[in-house]
Protein backbone atom coordinates (compact mmCIF):
# COMPACT_ATOMS: atom_id res chain seq x y z
CA UNK A 1 0.00 0.00 0.00
CA UNK A 2 1.18 3.34 -1.06
CA UNK A 3 2.52 5.36 2.06
CA UNK A 4 3.49 8.83 0.79
CA UNK A 5 1.34 11.74 -0.54
CA UNK A 6 2.91 11.21 -4.25
CA UNK A 7 2.64 7.41 -4.19
CA UNK A 8 -0.99 7.68 -3.06
CA UNK A 9 -1.54 10.65 -6.26
CA UNK A 10 0.26 8.75 -8.50
CA UNK A 11 -2.01 5.60 -8.30
CA UNK A 12 -5.42 8.12 -8.20
CA UNK A 13 -3.51 9.41 -11.77
CA UNK A 14 -2.67 5.77 -13.21
CA UNK A 15 -6.35 4.69 -12.19
CA UNK A 16 -7.62 7.52 -13.69
CA UNK A 17 -5.73 7.23 -17.23
CA UNK A 18 -6.21 3.70 -17.19
CA UNK A 19 -10.05 3.85 -17.23
CA UNK A 20 -8.84 6.41 -20.20
CA UNK A 21 -7.15 4.12 -22.07
CA UNK A 22 -9.87 1.66 -21.81
CA UNK A 23 -11.97 3.80 -23.15
CA UNK A 24 -10.25 4.23 -26.65
CA UNK A 25 -9.20 0.66 -27.29
CA UNK A 26 -12.67 -0.80 -26.25
CA UNK A 27 -13.55 1.38 -29.01
CA UNK A 28 -10.82 0.06 -31.34
CA UNK A 29 -11.82 -3.26 -30.23
CA UNK A 30 -15.52 -3.31 -31.09
CA UNK A 31 -15.37 -1.09 -34.44
CA UNK A 32 -12.72 -3.30 -35.64
CA UNK A 33 -14.58 -6.26 -34.91
CA UNK A 34 -18.17 -4.82 -36.11
CA UNK A 35 -16.59 -3.99 -39.48
CA UNK A 36 -14.98 -7.80 -39.61
CA UNK A 37 -18.45 -9.59 -38.72
CA UNK A 38 -20.15 -7.19 -41.64
CA UNK A 39 -17.18 -8.37 -44.17
CA UNK A 40 -18.28 -12.03 -43.05
CA UNK A 41 -21.90 -11.22 -43.88
CA UNK A 42 -21.18 -10.10 -47.23
CA UNK A 43 -22.35 -6.35 -46.35
CA UNK A 44 -18.78 -4.90 -47.41
CA UNK A 45 -20.65 -1.79 -48.60
CA UNK A 46 -21.44 -1.26 -44.90
CA UNK A 47 -18.16 -2.02 -43.42
CA UNK A 48 -16.27 0.21 -45.99
CA UNK A 49 -18.64 2.93 -44.55
CA UNK A 50 -16.97 2.13 -41.17
CA UNK A 51 -13.84 2.74 -42.27
CA UNK A 52 -13.45 6.82 -41.36
CA UNK A 53 -14.49 6.29 -37.83
CA UNK A 54 -12.18 3.48 -37.37
CA UNK A 55 -9.51 5.73 -39.12
CA UNK A 56 -10.53 8.63 -36.37
CA UNK A 57 -10.42 6.35 -33.39
CA UNK A 58 -6.97 5.21 -34.04
CA UNK A 59 -5.49 8.16 -35.41
CA UNK A 60 -6.92 9.96 -31.44
CA UNK A 61 -5.70 6.88 -29.71
CA UNK A 62 -2.77 6.97 -31.23
CA UNK A 63 -2.15 11.03 -30.70
CA UNK A 64 -3.04 10.96 -26.84
CA UNK A 65 -0.55 7.65 -26.43
CA UNK A 66 -2.69 5.05 -25.90
CA UNK A 67 -1.46 3.01 -28.97
CA UNK A 68 2.48 4.27 -30.72
CA UNK A 69 1.60 5.69 -34.29
CA UNK A 70 2.88 3.22 -36.06
CA UNK A 71 0.50 0.57 -34.66
CA UNK A 72 -1.97 2.97 -35.93
CA UNK A 73 -0.83 2.96 -39.17
CA UNK A 74 -0.48 -0.64 -39.30
CA UNK A 75 -4.23 -1.31 -38.38
CA UNK A 76 -5.60 0.89 -40.96
CA UNK A 77 -3.28 -0.61 -43.40
CA UNK A 78 -4.36 -3.75 -42.74
CA UNK A 79 -8.22 -2.83 -42.05
CA UNK A 80 -7.75 -1.22 -45.92
CA UNK A 81 -6.40 -4.29 -47.10
CA UNK A 82 -8.94 -6.64 -45.76
CA UNK A 83 -11.31 -4.85 -46.52
CA UNK A 84 -10.68 -4.24 -50.55
CA UNK A 85 -9.74 -8.09 -50.44
CA UNK A 86 -12.87 -9.23 -49.34
CA UNK A 87 -14.43 -6.31 -51.77
CA UNK A 88 -13.46 -8.78 -54.45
Amino acid sequence: MAITKSAKKSIRQNRRRNAQNLVYKNKIKNLIKEARVLVLQKKVAEAKKLLPSIYEILDKSAKVGVIKKNNASRRKSRMAKFLDKSAK
